[in-house]
Formats: C-alpha cells, structure tokens, sequence
C-alpha cells in the first residue's frame, strides 16, 4: 500500500469503482481479479506506542526524582531509564493546561484562557476549543493509533456536561476511543461519579470494601491495554491517564499517610531546605540556586502553635501519602507494559504537575475545600478535634499554603500564579528506550506544555495536519523536544513565552522574565477593586537566577520595559486581553456571563429518573427564591431521597425519614440546617413542596424555608446564609436517590433512594434573579477597567 497523504485527515482508505466493464462481465460469470480489500490506516512503519500520565497539582519540589519528599518509585524508575527535564513549564491551572496539551497551541488561543467552570464569553476564555484546532488523539486515531483516556478529562463546557449533550466535546468526540473517568475539575477519591463514554457508572464498590479511585481508573486502563493488544497487536496506541491525585481532595487509605507519619514535624521551612539540596546534589538546579524568597502573610512553622503544627504536619502526611499511592498505581499499568515486552516501544510522557502545587487551602489548610473556596477561612482548633479523620470519607482535605510553597521548592509562590516558576514550572520525565539512548540524564533546554504534542507527533513519524473535517488547522505553537534527546547540550529552540492566569502574569524572553502577581491564590473571592495597570512589574535574570529569587527591575528599567512591551504584543497574538481577574465569583454564569442551560426558564419539570446533572445543568437554585414540588406517592412511613443536589462538602436535600418530610441545606461542608415537618406524611398521593425565600441580598445571603404538603405548611426554619457560588464541582443533582456523598447523615451513602413512587419534579424559580445587580456591577467594572 502506498504511503497515504497524511495532511487531510480523516484519510480515505476506501478503494475507488475500478473497471466497471469488468464488474459488469464477472456478475455475468466471467473471469475477473477482484480489487485489494480496504485496509485500516496504520501509522508510519516504527511508529511507538504513547503513553501519557499527568499527576494534578503536584509541584516541581514535591517528589523524589525532583528531590522532594513524596517517594515516587515508578517516576524514579521511568526517570533511570530516560530523562528528567528541569525546566519544563505549564500553565497555572487544570483545563489550561490540558488543553494546551491536547493541541499543541497556547491556552488562549484555543479558548480556555481559565478553567471550564470560569469561562465566559471572550474569544479567549469561551472553554470551547475551535475546529480548527484538532486534539492529540483525533491527530494519532486518525493515523491509526488506537485511543483511550482515564480519569480526570477538565475540558467540556459544563453547559454540555448533561445527558443531552452535546457530546462533539466529550473524550470520545474529541477523538478517544474510549473513556472511563470524570468531566471535571476534581472528584471525591471514595465516592467517585463517573462516565464510560458518556454514559453515568458509579463503582459497585463502597470505601469500606476497598475502594479507591485512582485503583479503578488504572484497573479500566490495564483492562483497556489487555484487550487492544489482544485483537489488535500490530496497531500502535495513545494511552491518556490523567489522575484525581493529587488535586484535592487529599483522599488515601491510612496505611499509606502511617507511612510518613513524624515525616513533617520539622515543618515547611526545613522542608524547602532539605529539598533543595537534594535537587543540587542531583543537578536539577545549578549550585548557588537560592530559596525564593517567602511570601507576606503567609506563616513560617514557628508562627503555628503546637495544635496548628499538628494538624499540618497531618496535611503533609496525608499529601505525601496520596502522591505516592497515585504513583504505585502508575506503576502497575508500567508493569503491565513491560510484562506484555512493549514497554521500550512505548514513549511515556510522565508529567509531574499541570501547575504548581495548590496554595487554595490558604494559611491554615482546610478539610472542606469549598468553604476556603468561597472566602472563609477553616477553624484549626476544628479540625485538631478530628486530624485523624483527614484523608478519609469524612472530609474535603488540602494542605495549607506554607506546605504549597515547600513542594514548589526552589521557587516562589503557587498554583494560579502564572508570573512565578511556582505556579508554572514542573517535573516532566521521558521514558522510550527504543527511541531515546540516554539512560537517567538531566536535560535543561527550556520548554512548555504545547511541546508536548509536535514531540509526540515527531516521534511517531505523523505530521500536523492542514486540515482535519474540512476544516484548516491553526499553527501548531508548540516545538517537539526530541532534539534533546540524545543531545544534552543542544542549543534551546524555544525563545520566548507568555504567561497569563486570572491577571497574573509574565513574559520569558531569552533567559529573562518580566512578571507581576496581580492576586492571592487563597484570596479567590472579590476582596475589591485591583487595578491591572497598578500592578508592581518584577525583572529576573533566569540564567544567573535559577529560582526568581532576586528581582533586577530597579537595574535594568530598559530591559523591563521592552519585555513588558513584548508581552503585550504576544497576549495581543493569543486572545489574552481583556484581562480578568475574578475566580470564585466566575463559578456561577450568571455573574461570568456564559450561557446558563435553563437561562431564562423559571419552572423546570423533572422525570422519575432525572439525574447525574452537573451544576451548571441542574437548575440554578442559588442567590434566589425557589420552590421544589414533588408529585409523590407514598405509604405514610417511606424514607429515602425525593430530590438532592451536592453532599457531604455542599448542597441541599429534600428527603423522608420514616414518612416525615425533611429539608436539610448543607453549607459548605460546615454549617447544617435541617427543617422538619411536625408530622409524617398520610399513605396515598400528594404534592409535598419546600418553598425557600431569598433575602435578596447580594450573593450568598440567608433565606427562610417553609415545607409543604398538598399547599399546606408543615414547618418552617431559617438559613443565616446560603451557598454563594457553587455547591461542588465532584456532586450532582439527582431525582430520587442522592448519589456520591450524602449531604446529610440521616440517610445513608450511595443506598438512599426513595422507597415510594416520584411521578415528578417540579422546579418554579424566581423570575428576577438577585444577581442581576451583581452581573451589570461587574460589567461595568471590567468595561472601565
């Protein structure tokens, strides 16, 4: 078979009509050579396997091949028999990153200048990524590569993240075979709610048989490995396994946080000590690196008191505990790869990192992330009285900020920050002993995310296509790696770079950097109006300063300013402007300004069987007056969920315990209110209703709730205040059962369905939504800004 044309693809493997005389005489019974079968398109002739693995939120200074703490022995492994590289670079957070992997392009040139759950309607920031930007694996599927992604995906407008779709921007419509993980930005380890494709699966497994997700997710890709090698050895694959871990929350077994029990006592401080000078002694900084220096407002270990260093030290332990199960699980599907003889045919791309380790938690840590999230601080003395729980089903876990800045070691500041190496610098390591000679070597040239895709295309022998569906394809922005290979003093061939999250932002020009961090990673509510234009620029000279730890700006102004200029110039090229500076706040598309799935509807109805809504596709209850009516029949002692949404970390549930009708509202994980009727419900049909009427204050404002029974009330109660912005990005909102985690321990986890009869759910919103006044205030603001 000829060579086919690889740039245009889908490519035509159909033969074409041939001699039509000929059919015509061999239908007749004559004699006639029948033309060759189709054959399925294969990639170039030693075209490898590919295998890629992104750990989340992990920092450059956090694992052991990068000489942190965290004991990654598949990393180690994979890292002796190919290459670390030390300055490898990502954006500041989860779906830019993935994108820019999947591309090949810069973040905003592709749409996702923010996570999905804080797009808006910017060309930069929509979370929808253009046509004519193909995906990693619709390039190599389409060149016959076999395609699979596991775990976390992160890349879906939430708006389509329903059971009616679309589905052109799920795994399997953007060129995955096959899929088997979350949507997106995080997802309970113990009580996971999961796709195959796009259909919902919960695991048949509770925690306390053994579950965990990162263990089912490499179990769904070595079963994935098995059955393509076995129908289809000679085809070449793309494997993506994108892990939960290490994103909070902080979920793992005991015996593995027991491991690195004492570990931490010494605390950050020492910790960023320790770490950077095993990263000397091993080469990945240069001697004389220093530590960057340590942020206002965030506490040394000293500052703690004993029960602030106690409940830290737990944070660490767990954290530790987490990275290094994530990785022995990497290590089985290696193993696997190895046990069938294709693992040196095979280029794993272990990432390390898709920003810097998490500073989200803030000073203290916290065991509900979403009320850090939502701008309030969580209480240590709290969380002292059940240390021994973190880690576990009973709580939201992430570290404090001080723990952050140590696994970013040698440099300053955090996940978000993408003007500083902390938030974008991380671990990257290389494994293909068909492809790279050098065993356990250093490479140094400088490089970012969107090299990842032209490297992986280099070595499969496939070029970038000039169009893909009949559409043109954008320049791929991205420079492949692999002519560091087997070339550790190669020249770099990438000069420059931008850098832009949520305002933060820099420039890397030759050896230099221009930054200016224009907010706090833990500060992710509107704290006030913060002028972009009275950011403080900082100057870096990276080749004598390895770790941004001294700030030249006062030395070169010239210099300076130039790189500022450059910078304009660049984020001008890739639909960086306008800048925007909000987080939290952009949760919600009401005050973000993307399109709500129910936007403008004001009475929704809902089936029997409704369920697995996302947040932005369920009914957007928040900073509003609502009312819920369920047409139930019932026995007068039923129990079990009528309608839910969120759980144990957020959310709210209308549900029967033993015929009595209840309300319980969840806030964030440490606030509960239940309301109760005065009586059980009689046997037979009726409408049962909770009504909430909002303040109508600004967002997050209480509200009082009344329970109904066919128009009647049957009691009453008070919210002092209500979720703000979000519930939670890992729960759902479900019609009769409450699916992941409770939000209330009157019912159980997961086997909580209604034992009576939902005919249907009616949802009647408020038609003037509070937030309006929000929405044109933040409007007006951006306009003058």
């Amino acid at each position: 078979m000829d060579e086919p044309d690889r740039s245009s693809l889908p490519i035509d493997v159909t033969t074409s009509t041939g001699d039509v005389r000929s059919a015509i005489a061999a239908t007749l019974g004559g004699a006639r050579t029948a033309p060759p079968p189709v054959k399925p398109v294969r990639p170039p002739e030693g075209a490898p396997n590919v295998v890629v693995v992104l750990v989340d939120d992990m920092g450059f200074g956090a694992s052991t091949p990068y000489g942190g703490p965290c004991h990654l022995p598949t990393a180690e492994r994979l890292a002796d028999g190919g290459l670390r590289y030390s300055r490898f670079h990502v954006t500041a957070l989860c779906s830019p990153t993935r994108q820019a992997l999947m591309t090949g392009r810069n973040h905003h040139s592709v749409g996702m200048g923010v996570t999905s759950e804080m797009s808006t309607s910017e060309p930069g920031y929509t979370g929808y990524r253009p046509a004519s930007a193909a995906t990693m694996a619709q390039i190599l599927g389409g060149n016959g590569y076999s395609t699979a992604a596991f775990g976390k995906w992160h890349q879906t407008p939430p708006v389509e993240v329903s059971p009616s779709g679309p589905f052109t921007r799920w795994p399997t419509g953007e060129g995955f075979d096959a899929f088997y993980g979350f949507m997106g930005a995080e997802m309970n380890h113990w009580y996971p709610q999961l796709y195959t494709g796009t259909t919902p699966v919960e695991p048949d497994r509770m925690p306390e048989d053994g579950y965990h997700l990162t263990e089912d997710l490499v179990d769904h890709a070595v079963q994935w490995v098995d059955g393509q090698q076995a129908l289809t050895p000679d085809k070449p694959f793309c494997l993506y396994l994108a892990l939960g871990a290490t994103h909070a929350p902080f979920h793992v077994a005991p015996e593995w946080i027991e491991k690195y029990r004492g570990a931490f006592d010494d605390g950050w401080d020492v910790q960023r000590e320790r770490t950077l000078a095993r990263q000397v002694e091993l080469g990945i900084v240069p001697e004389g690196t220093q530590l960057a220096p340590w942020p206002e407002g965030v506490p040394h270990w000293d500052d703690l008191d004993e029960t602030g260093r106690r409940v830290a030290a737990r944070f660490m332990e767990t954290y530790a505990g987490f990275a290094e199960h994530a990785d022995s699980q990497v290590g089985r599907l290696v193993d696997e790869l190895e046990r069938r003889g294709i693992l040196d045919d095979t280029l794993v791309v272990y990432m390390l990192g898709d920003n810097g380790a998490s500073g989200e938690g803030g000073p203290e840590g916290t065991i509900r992330e979403h009320l850090v999230g939502h701008g309030i601080a969580d209480d240590t003395a709290a969380m002292a009285e059940v240390v021994d729980e973190i880690g576990g089903p009973s709580t939201y876990p992430i570290y404090p900020v001080g723990w952050a800045l140590a696994m970013n070691t040698p440099y300053p500041w955090t996940k978000q920050v993408a003007s500083h190496l902390g938030g974008t610098r991380d671990g990257l390591i290389m494994h293909w002993p068909g492809g790279i000679d050098a065993r356990g070597e250093i490479r140094h040239q400088w490089h970012h995310v969107i090299d990842l895709l032209p490297t992986i295309l280099d070595a499969a022998g496939v070029p970038h296509p000039t169009t893909v569906g009949g559409v043109g394809q954008q320049v791929i922005e991205g420079t492949s790696l692999r002519y560091t290979f087997d070339d550790p003093d190669a020249a770099d061939r990438r000069g420059t770079q931008y850098f832009e999250m949520v305002g933060n932002r820099g420039i890397y020009h030759e050896g230099w950097t221009a930054v200016t961090r224009h907010g706090t990673p833990w500060l992710m509510v509107d704290g006030g109006d913060r002028p972009f234009e009275d950011d403080v620029w900082e100057l870096y000279n990276l080749i004598s300063d390895w770790s941004q730890s001294t700030d030249v700006a006062d030395q070169h102004p010239d210099r300076l300013a130039s790189l500022r200029e450059l910078f304009v110039i660049e984020a001008g090229r890739h639909q960086v402007f306008p800048l925007d500076d909000r987080v939290t706040e952009r949760e919600n598309p009401q005050v973000a300004g993307r399109i709500d799935l129910h936007h403008g509807r004001t009475s929704i109805e809902l089936g029997p069987r409704t369920g697995r809504l996302s947040e932005e596709a369920a009914p957007n209850v928040k900073n509003r007056s609502h009312t819920i009516t369920v047409d139930v029949e019932t026995t007068g002692s039923d129990h079990g969920v009528l309608v839910a949404q969120g759980g144990r970390f957020g959310g709210w549930s209308l549900y029967c315990v033993d015929g009595v009708l209840a309300y319980a509202y969840n806030l964030y994980g440490r606030d509960l209110t239940h309301v109760r009727a005065s009586s059980p419900l009689t046997a037979g049909r009726h409408l049962v209703a909770v009504s909430v009427e909002s303040d109508g204050g600004p967002p997050g404002s209480g509200a009082g709730v009344t329970l109904l029974v066919d128009g009647e009330p049957i009691g009453e109660g008070r919210l002092d205040a209500t979720t703000a912005f979000y519930f939670a990005f890992d729960e759902t909102f479900n019609v009769g059962v409450d699916r992941g985690t409770p939000v209330t321990d009157d019912y159980l986890p997961v086997r909580n369905a209604f034992t009576g009869t939902i005919h249907r759910v009616r949802v009647d919103l408020a038609p003037e939504h509070p937030l309006e006044v929000e929405v044109r205030r933040r409007v007006s603001q951006l306009a003058a800004d």
